[in-house]
């Protein structure tokens, strides 16, 4: 059989750089699926963007659909036929839905039942009576965030489409969509090859674009933007530490890029250099460049859409012109904060509103000030640690005040660290300051300091707790608040620190200090709380290859703290299919669920009136001498190896010994036993999680 490559170019106004990768991930997807839904094979499918155009190119897609043998099941034999023989107006209604005659039905048993079949062969069709209504289904099925209206309100993309190109190798793939005709035309670059080119075949789809100056490819035109803005930092004695989402960003900017070296004055390096490289990626998308040391040169590295080499000096200029206002302006921000101390600032923050009904960020401070006391308490910092924790609450919301922050809100903390130290603030609260906000976004790391964990831990409690206890809880895709990204960066802190107060008493902590202001019963809220930064704790314990059944028992582990639970979590992980724990788990399950809902309760020998309820009360209590010293000092292979002799007098107990018996006072007994049993075993984790 034939195959053929298959083109289908939406070409389109300017997409938006983020629109493009996620479209791109889901045209491979649906034309996968459509693909395989209308019976053509294909060897190969690939995707490829640019600002002006989606692109989907299948490699060896088969000239005809695959033939359709179906057999379809129709109603009892003894309703489709009369004792006579006869169909009955059941199986003329049968056939005649499967577009067969009645002597064509066969008959076939079912589960001992008899029915009747219509066999159906449908022959494949060609891919031109199939591919039109697949490509217009392909285009219909994007989805973006924000799609346009243009032809007419059943019309929407990302941006209005302005031609359509559909081969099938040489042949056009002609169909309508949005006032359009698809055929082998499509467009160069809007510049460098202005006006419509006319494709031979789909094959040389790629090489006829790039010598029109369309590099169609993301990941060569990534590699291609890194190649030369590498080669513009060198030819100026520097290099650039290529950010990967700005790359990103640049790369669906451009069709053909350009890098363009500018530079601005040196006196502009007297801004802090977090400035300066925000003003650069963030905000112009230009690539900042560094000396050998990593300190900021003067120079810049903006990629152009395809600019002429005679035009780039106009290039080069224009951009200069642009970042120099903008340096301008922070350099005026610089001096004009600087005028008051850090501190005097916080007087300001009744100016800004965190929550309506708990008030301004001056009344947040103010909770931090408690909070970060408290916690630095639990944790046990010592009385310097903890002044520098308690003056980095007192300034961590002052820059928000600062002109700076209010014309670049990425630098906040980190123009408060700045701030702090040009006020003669110690460099330890200062640095605390910046770290409050950390991780920032995923790919970011905890703060680095104990008081800026501290801190940072403080805020985000803070923020949880307002919003737990105000109602404002995510659901769903729904986060305003961003409250899962506070619980994850609260979480991996902890965890980066191995701090060791438990989640149950941080949330209490965090409430605390707005018990008296929020809506909603204190208890209930912590519960949720905890809940939520648990599932957080479950996430980046999967994260660490660790099984779902082996987290849960974990975290079922009685009264431990985060770093204990990832320990505990790693040694049940360590043990899975090995002998001891295998020997261990189904006694462990039977004591678990004979006492499922029972609290502690006090066992009493002198009720005992069998040897194995005394073996196995005298093996347990030799554990829990080796067991409670082997947990408080975080050696939970000694307490694996002391839990593991008792699977033996457990056998034995159940082997030799009625739980239910007659008496109550016995029944109660061995049940206060088996619950003493089982929170042994909890120690080291509900062993009942792991599947087997």
């Amino acid at each position: 059989m034939r195959k053929e490559t298959f083109l289908l170019e939406i070409g389109t106004e300017e997409i938006p750089a983020r629109f493009i990768g996620p479209a791109l991930a889901q045209l491979e997807k649906n034309a996968c699926d459509a693909l395989t839904e209308a019976r053509l094979k294909w060897e190969e499918i690939c995707t490829y963007g640019t600002p002006r155009r989606l692109v989907l190119l299948v490699g060896g897609l088969c000239e005809k659909q695959e033939d359709l043998d179906e057999l379809k099941k129709g109603p009892a034999k003894k309703a489709a036929f009369d004792a006579a023989g006869s169909p009955t107006n059941a199986a003329l209604g049968f056939a005649r839905s499967q577009g067969v005659t009645v002597d064509l039905l066969t008959i076939q048993a079912v589960d001992g039942v008899e029915y009747v079949f219509a066999s159906k062969h449908q022959a494949g069709k060609d891919v031109f009576a199939v591919l039109p209504q697949l490509c217009e289904e392909l285009i219909r099925s994007l989805s973006f965030p924000k799609p346009m209206f243009w032809q007419s309100k059943e019309i929407r993309f990302a941006r209005p489409i302005r031609w359509l190109t559909a081969l099938y190798g040489s042949a056009e793939i002609p169909f309508s969509f949005a006032g359009l005709v698809a055929g082998r035309k499509t467009m160069g670059h809007r510049f460098l090859a202005p006006g419509p080119l006319a494709l031979a075949n789909a094959t040389a789809y790629l090489s006829v674009m790039e010598e029109h100056f369309v590099l169609v490819d993301p990941v060569g035109r990534s590699r291609e933007i890194m190649r030369q803005v590498e080669q513009a930092a060198a030819s100026v004695g520097g290099r650039s530490i290529v950010d990967q989402e700005l790359l990103m960003e640049v790369t669906n900017l451009v069709e053909y890029p350009k890098a363009v070296v500018g530079m601005f004055a040196a006196e502009y390096l007297e801004i802090p250099q977090e400035v300066l490289i925000t003003a650069m990626r963030a905000h112009q998308r230009y690539f900042p460049v560094f000396e050998e040391k990593g300190n900021l040169l003067p120079y810049f590295i903006a990629v152009s859409n395809g600019t002429r080499d005679e035009y780039l000096d106009n290039v080069r200029a224009g951009n200069e012109r642009v970042l120099r206002a903008r340096l301008a302006d922070a350099r005026f921000f610089f001096a004009e904060d600087r005028k008051l101390p850090l501190a005097e600032y916080v007087a300001k923050l009744d100016e800004i509103v965190f929550l309506e009904p708990l008030g301004t960020m001056r009344k947040k401070t103010e909770r931090l000030l408690r909070l970060c006391s408290s916690l630095s308490e639990e944790v046990g910092l010592s009385k310097k640690q903890s002044e520098t924790v308690e003056r980095a609450a007192f300034l961590a919301k002052a820059d928000l005040l600062t002109q700076m922050v209010y014309e670049f809100p990425e630098l906040q903390g980190m123009m408060g660290m700045h701030y702090a130290r040009l006020s003669g603030e110690s460099d330890a609260a200062a640095c605390a300051v910046a770290e409050h906000y950390a991780p920032r976004h995923a790919a970011d790391s905890p703060a680095k300091t104990l008081p800026g964990a501290i801190l940072a831990i403080a805020d985000k409690m803070d923020t949880l707790a307002a919003c737990f206890g105000l109602g404002l809880i995510p659901s769903g895709s729904q986060d305003p608040y961003a409250l899962r990204r506070s619980a994850l960066g609260v979480v991996s802190t902890i965890l980066a620190h191995a701090l060791t107060v438990p989640l149950s008493r941080i949330c209490q902590i965090a409430l605390a200090e707005l018990s008296a202001e929020i809506t909603r019963p204190v208890d209930e809220v912590a519960r949720e709380m905890e809940e939520f930064l648990l599932q957080r704790v479950r996430f980046l314990f999967a994260e660490k290859s660790l099984r779902y059944d082996v987290i849960d028992a974990a975290l079922g582990a009685k009264g431990s703290d985060l770093p204990g639970l990832l320990s505990r979590a790693e040694l049940l992980q360590s043990k899975l299919d090995t002998p001891e724990l295998t020997r261990i788990l189904t006694p462990f399950a039977r004591a678990a669920n004979l006492t499922k809902g029972r609290s502690e309760s006090i066992v009493l020998p002198q009720l005992f009136v069998s040897l194995a309820e005394e073996e196995l009360y005298r093996a347990a209590k030799q554990a829990a001498a080796t067991l409670e010293p082997a947990a408080a000092r975080g050696d939970l292979a000694a307490v694996f190896a002391a839990l593991a002799p008792l699977s033996l007098p457990i056998d034995g107990f159940f082997s030799a010994v009625m739980v239910m018996a007659e008496d109550e006072a016995v029944k109660e007994n061995r049940l206060a036993l088996l619950g003493y049993v089982r929170d042994l075993f909890l120690v080291l984790g509900d062993l009942g999680k792991i599947v087997q």
